[in-house]
């Protein structure tokens, strides 16, 4: 698998400092999974980070700060950013699954396990499940058929899994990711010859640009 999109420094500083939400750190703990190069770089702004704290000049603590830490911990309100397990790379007998960790983990099932959605003109999408408010679903785009073109309201990660797409910004097969915002408007349209699997993550609504997917968009909830 050769990777030719990657997530930005931002977004993988991010992630290694534990800043992400769900849906987010989910979307780039599935590339990293497929992506040594990105596990290469977590690794080494997590050792960063740790040196850091390492120099840190040690701070007396009251002896009720354990019990407040605690509290805090465990209080629903102020709970902590879920944390999605990082990836698992198990040597297993058989063919290698498409669903990487952790994502297929969420699932429950491999691709062939998928409880698919009809969204029309032969796409499909599942949605999962995550707990921070943001929409994480997998898209299945059948091969050579565009999406409607769209821009965005609000923020954007998309990871191939199978398959590939093109659009205005390049194309991105197995293991790809792009980031996406309101800056920019594209058509992603599906290679030919197999269907286009990915891990969409968004924290609003695509704004289309036809009237038609104007008017089914409450329908789907994309």
């Amino acid at each position: 698998m050769t990777i030719a999109h990657h997530p930005s420094e931002e977004l993988l500083l991010d992630y290694a400092s534990g800043a992400l939400t769900e849906s987010w750190s989910l979307a780039v703990a599935t590339h990293l999974a497929l992506c040594p190069e990105c596990r290469h770089e977590v690794a080494r702004m997590e050792a960063v980070g740790g040196g850091l704290l390492d120099a840190l000049t040690p701070t007396a603590c009251s002896d009720a700060a354990f019990d407040a830490v605690l509290a805090r911990l465990t209080d629903g309100a102020d709970a902590a950013p879920i944390t999605v397990p990082r990836e698992t790379l198990h040597e297993t007998a058989g063919p290698a699954p498409v669903l990487p960790d952790p994502l297929r983990g969420y699932i429950g099932a491999d691709l062939d396990g998928v409880p698919w959605q009809r969204l029309g003109l032969g796409a499909y999408q599942c949605l999962v499940r995550t707990e921070d408010g943001v929409t994480a679903r997998l898209l299945r785009i059948p091969a050579g058929r565009p999406v409607p073109e769209h821009t965005h309201r609000g923020q954007e990660l998309t990871l191939v899994l199978r398959g590939a797409f093109s659009d205005q910004t390049g194309h991105y097969g197995a293991g790809d990711f792009q980031e996406a915002d309101e800056h920019i408007k594209h058509q992603p349209h599906a290679a030919p010859g197999e269907d286009c699997i990915c891990l969409a993550i968004t924290d609003a609504p695509l704004r289309f640009r036809s009237l038609a997917a104007r008017l089914v968009q409450p329908l789907l909830g994309i």
